[in-house]
């Protein structure tokens, strides 16, 4: 861990020694989370069906299935969630605006309190609150931040959480079936193909976490591995009881 140097000028040490991760991830965390997930899901879902010792076409046709069914199921339940909490904070957002019309200076003390409650003087709490509240637009703001913790400026779309989700489950999910679609005639190497896609998706997922990539790459290479397995089986024991 580097040392803040107390002879160095203070904006270079703090360039220096004050970099961190992005704790929220971005957009490389939901993207690489929801490739995981559709080659988790469509990979069990493919070998459960293998074990029951069905033809290659129904193997590829389960593929594609869950694919499409997991993709759509994906993209509608992110835009449902992401619409709804975008309607919440607008609604709330509604209720602030009309408060700070309606009482302004009620407002100004609830902000200048805060300020107070964080260790600024009095004077200067109320001062720095007078500022910020002379612009409507910015007081909205500012109160949305720090009393809802959102930023008005910044909120998500339904839309791109939509179509996101549904193009990263959709190549998470594809990867599976590539070696069908290219010719394979075997299970092997839709599964091989499959683990090292969870591999190299834990490894990037480390770029948002504390663990190391090979951990993180090896972690998720079991759990998708472990999944397989289990629905091999199980597609094993009712297949032949079916059958």
């Amino acid at each position: 861990m580097s040392v803040m140097d107390a002879s160095a000028p203070t904006h270079i040490a703090h360039r220096d020694n004050h970099t961190h991760r992005d704790v929220n991830g971005g957009w490389l965390r939901p993207a690489v989370f929801g490739a995981m997930d559709g080659l988790v899901s469509n990979l069990a879902l493919m070998t459960g069906v293998a074990g029951g010792a069905v033809a290659q076409q129904t193997i590829v046709l389960t593929g594609l299935a869950g694919l499409a069914a997991g993709a759509f199921s994906m993209a509608a339940g992110e835009y449902t969630s992401v619409a709804s909490q975008r309607e919440l904070v607008l609604a709330e957002l509604d209720i602030e605006r009309a408060e700070l019309r309606k009482h302004p200076k009620d407002e100004l003390d609830e902000l200048a309190a805060l300020y107070e409650s964080r260790g600024v003087e009095p004077e200067l709490a109320r001062k720095v609150a007078e500022q910020l509240s002379a612009d409507p637009e910015q007081a909205l703001e500012i109160h949305a931040r720090e009393e809802l913790g959102i930023d008005p400026s910044d909120l998500p779309s339904p839309t791109v959480a939509a179509v996101s989700s549904f193009g990263s489950f959709a190549l998470g999910a594809l990867l599976p079936l590539l070696p069908y679609l290219l010719g394979a005639s075997a299970l092997w190497p839709a599964v091989l193909l499959a683990l090292v896609g969870l591999f190299g998706c834990g490894a990037v997922v480390a770029r948002v976490t504390a663990r190391s990539w090979w951990f993180s790459g090896l972690r998720q290479l079991a759990l998708g591995a472990a999944a397989a397995g289990v629905t091999y089986l199980l597609g094993a024991l009712f297949g032949t009881v079916v059958g």
